[in-house]
């Protein structure tokens, strides 16, 4: 199961990969984190996460990893856990006024009993999550 957005904003490329592409920063602009700290590398390919997020009212605790780091075109964090695995992806295109074109992916993939019944219970839920993060980054951005 996946959602996906693309969206524009007015900052310059570099400075939305360098924003969007250190993890901590979903604190700010994820509507589910509630919390992320680096757990081990530099921040750029390999490093590592703890993420606690909140999403259908349930507190979820997975385990991050930055999979791709291409500054300043792509990054992908990949997160799991024992009923999920998930997979967000952005790719950051210069836009000719100077902002960035931001395409956002998210993967899912639901392990046990969950991938049975994710499908029913997640998928609108997911949509709507999608939306507010892409309403989120737009604002987080624009307050910087």
């Amino acid at each position: 199961m996946h959602v996906e957005r693309t969206f524009t904003v007015p900052q310059p490329v570099e400075e939305v990969f360098d924003y969007l592409g250190d993890f901590t920063h979903t604190e700010a602009w994820d509507p589910g984190t509630v919390t992320t700290s680096r757990t081990s590398g530099d921040g750029g390919l390999g490093t590592t996460y703890a993420n606690t997020s909140r999403f259908l009212g349930r507190t979820v605790d997975l385990s991050y990893e930055a999979i791709t780091f291409q500054r300043p075109t792509k990054v992908q964090f990949r997160g799991r856990n024992k009923q999920s695995t998930a997979t967000d992806s952005m790719t950051f295109t210069p836009t000719a006024d100077g902002g960035t074109s931001i395409h956002y992916r998210a993967d899912f993939v639901f392990h046990g009993p969950l991938k049975h019944l994710a499908p029913l219970i997640v998928k609108r839920k997911i949509d709507d999550v999608a939306d507010e993060t892409v309403a989120s980054i737009v604002s987080t951005l624009d307050a910087r």
